[in-house]
């Protein structure tokens, strides 16, 4: 270990020259918590920390703090925790990165899970770019925040001081000192009743004294409202802050989801075959699955009764009203205690087979599947199914997701115990060139096969053609999945729509070089609007008192001044100025089929318009250097959302770009949502300090399978709202008239512009364009 220090300390020395007793103590102090390869992962940090050149205080710092803070949440974060400080010294002071380590093992203590302390460096990175004035007092006040507020409850503390203080620098500070009354109204707003991380050793010997065994309990944030406990990877992953409920505290809540989540890795012997079972199939085999092993644990611990029973009891007396829900819960309570019943003969027959066969066979997963599956049957002969969003409400608070009871099962597992489904799953399958050539059956296979083989490549016949031309189908990505927002439920639809990415038609890169001879007469305006954007370069600052190097011919002058006796003009420094544009731009087109229709008093359409403004804008910004991409949406209901990158962001506009582009065409439905989630997942993995979303569209948000028009438009503004989060800003320009209607609800004050006359969109969208991005 010695010899390991002595690679490390002339570096370490350098920078603090005075601490070498001090290394060497932390050193050896470290070396009994950290193992060789921790201790190595320290060292490397140390040395990275050195090339900052921010003072001994802040190397004192990590080697203080940083080994205290790996053994609450392991070495793992080491790297991640130097990487995060090294971000984080482009925007602070060495004083503030030394706070942050002095105040790593308050966090990693109170957060107890290394993926939420990296959350939590990452919200600090977040602070330091958007209020920086407002991370010092953060840090001297971290130990209440974490004390009172989960993860969740801090982003969001953060993000409300960071907007309401923008401007207001004083107030910054205050705001994050918990010095103003919005500081600790929002405090006590986002507090929840109770943190795991102080039931967290109360659990752990709660769930010892029944099965005599440990249990890896972590917590998670639980930002979604409609979020479960899970239990992957070994370890039981509960949420990191719960509020009490009516008649029942969080605290017999943390002990109810963790004994349930126990009671599933003690008494499943296997997980179950998932094979060709619907979502609600499987929630209803979950659902005598979760009795199961509660009847299990029961049957073990007798005590266990009482606490899930109370839980039962209380959600069937607030679904008391009627209707799904409350059958289902209803129907959950009796599973678990065979002295109730429904008084519906159906399901009560079902019921009672359950609790007949579970005696006998309570360690038979398959047992779950048989009964399940017809409990689903009744409900469905009934004709009193719920949707899935239904069935998922109705879950009892102490119940997980039952991932682990699906993970890992095929269907060919399932048959071979006898089993049988209705659905099966298709699998995608991407394959290499020759294992297309060589091993493919069915060359002409319908989308409802078995298996789709995707190949990476294009294959060409002897003819040139590609097998996708000859057989008309177009290549399309692997699927998206993103939530939709239900402003009736207000919660996410996890997992609702389904968005796949197609390969552009080519058209003919002539009919982009016609619309820019057409519209000749906008050259010139085009051309000033680049020479208004476009970055200057270099621009050097004269006579400073401060700054970064010599002016030599003003200090001549100085020198010749001082000579004959007169004051000279000590501003004898400049200063280089780099003039750019840290500027990336997504143009999102509205590809539906109302984009087909002839414009009054015109013989062009309005894809046409869109396709000359597009010409238009992106021969502006290619001309001024800002990366820009240029996509298209349509839908044809929400498990096809249809997304094509005619243009991205590391191509030029070149003559293949400008194919792809005269190849758009309109058709289909207007799911916004979806698109704007997606889009703005693209544009956030671009590196530049502005993101822009420039939304095209011709009419409000709609599709086939949503008859209510305000579903549509709530989701677009909370995608809007999302996609904000990631730093991405985005605009409308619409051509509907009647836009004033919703627009401003989707995009927000300012934030969206009607075309009065379609024809001048041409002319107008590079203008509007300079006016947004101008700096």
């Amino acid at each position: 270990m010695t010899i390991l220090l002595d690679d490390y300390r002339a570096g370490l020395l350098q920078v603090a020259p005075g601490l070498a007793a001090t290394i060497d103590a932390q050193f050896a102090e470290a070396a009994r918590s950290l193992s060789p390869a921790g201790l190595a992962h320290w060292l490397d940090g140390a040395r990275a920390l050195t090339g900052l050149r921010r003072g001994p205080e802040l190397l004192l710092a990590y080697l203080e703090d940083m080994p205290i803070a790996a053994r609450e949440c392991g070495e793992d974060i080491i790297p991640d925790c130097i990487a995060a400080v090294m971000k984080l010294s482009s925007l602070t002071s060495g004083t503030v990165l030394a706070q942050v380590f002095a105040t790593l093992p308050t966090a990693a203590r109170r957060l107890g899970d290394p993926d939420l302390l990296r959350a939590y460096l990452q919200l600090l990175h977040r602070l330091a770019a958007r209020s920086p004035r407002g991370l010092r007092p953060m840090l001297g006040c971290v130990d209440e925040l974490l004390a009172k507020l989960s993860l969740s409850g801090l982003r969001r503390w953060v993000d409300f001081g960071a907007e309401a203080y923008r401007h207001d620098l004083a107030g910054q500070a205050r705001y994050f000192a918990l010095e103003t009354d919005d500081s600790r109204a929002v405090l006590q707003q986002e507090r929840r009743g109770t943190l795991f991380i102080d039931s967290q050793r109360r659990l752990n010997f709660y769930l010892r004294a029944f099965w005599g065994r440990d249990f890896f309990l972590r917590p998670a944030a639980a930002d979604a409202a409609d979020f479960r406990p899970y239990a992957e990877a070994g370890a039981l992953h509960l949420p990191d802050a719960l509020d009490d409920r009516a008649g029942q505290s969080a605290s017999a809540l943390y002990r109810a989801m963790a004994a349930h989540l126990a009671a599933h890795v003690a008494y499943t012997p296997a997980p179950l075959p998932a094979g060709r079972l619907s979502p609600a199939q499987q929630f209803f085999v979950g659902l005598i699955e979760d009795a199961r092993v509660e009847y299990c644990a029961i049957r073990d611990f007798p005590g266990l009764r009482q606490l899930w029973r109370s839980f039962h009891a209380e959600e069937t007396a607030e679904a008391e009203a009627g209707g799904s829900i409350a059958m289902l819960r209803r129907v959950a309570a009796c599973l678990l205690d065979d002295e109730l019943a429904l008084g519906e003969p159906s399901l009560d027959a079902h019921i009672r087979a359950f609790h007949a066969e579970i005696s006998a066979c309570c360690g038979d997963v398959l047992m779950s599947m048989t009964r399940g599956l017809a409990l689903h049957d009744a409900f469905a002969a009934r004709g009193a199914m719920p949707s899935l969003t239904e069935l998922q409400r109705s879950m009892s608070a102490h119940r997980d997701d039952n991932r682990m009871v699906w993970d890992a099962w095929t269907f060919a597992q399932f048959a071979a115990h006898g089993g049988e489904t209705a659905h099966q799953r298709q699998l995608r399958k991407r394959v290499s060139m020759m294992e297309f050539v060589n091993a493919l059956d069915v060359e002409t296979a319908g989308d409802d096969a078995n298996e789709v083989w995707v190949l990476d490549g294009v294959l060409f016949d002897d003819d040139g053609t590609s097998w996708n031309e000859r057989e008309g189908r177009e290549p399309i990505s692997e699927p998206f999945h993103y939530p939709e927002w239900d402003y009736r439920a207000q919660l996410h639809r996890p997992d609702w729509t389904t968005v796949y990415e197609h390969r552009p038609r080519r058209g003919d890169s002539a009919r982009i070089a016609a619309i820019l001879a057409e519209h000749k007469p906008l050259a010139t305006r085009i051309r000033q609007l680049i020479d208004r954007l476009r970055p200057q370069g270099v621009t050097r600052v004269r006579k400073l008192e401060d700054g970064d190097e010599l002016d030599l011919n003003a200090a001549v002058d100085a020198m010749v001044a001082l000579r004959i006796g007169q004051t000279p003009d000590m501003r004898i420094t400049m200063r280089n100025l780099i003039h750019s544009r840290d500027l990336a731009v997504l143009i999102l087109l509205d590809l539906s089929e109302s984009t087909n229709e002839r414009v009054r008093d015109s013989d062009k359409t309005v894809l046409a318009l869109t396709l000359e403004a597009c010409t238009l804008l992106a021969t502006a910004v290619a001309g001024i250097g800002d990366p820009f991409a240029i996509h298209g949406f349509a839908s044809d209901g929400r498990h096809d959302v249809r997304y094509t990158r005619f243009k991205d962001f590391d191509q030029r506009f070149d003559d293949d770009a400008r194919a792809r582009l005269a190849g758009m065409q309109g058709g289909l439905s207007t799911r916004m949502g979806s698109a704007i989630r997606h889009a703005g997942r693209l544009l956030g993995q671009q590196d530049a300090r502005r993101k822009l979303l420039l939304v095209i569209t011709d009419g409000e948000p709609a599709d086939i399978d949503e008859r209510d028009p305000q579903t549509l438009r709530q989701d677009a503004r909370k995608a809007v709202e999302e996609v904000a989060l990631r730093g991405v800003q985005s605009y409308c320009l619409t051509l509907d008239q009647a836009a004033d209607q919703y627009v401003e609800r989707i995009f927000g004050v300012n934030r969206y512009t009607i075309v009065d006359d379609v024809r001048r969109l041409p002319e107008r969208l590079p203008s509007l364009f300079a006016s947004l991005t101008r700096a």
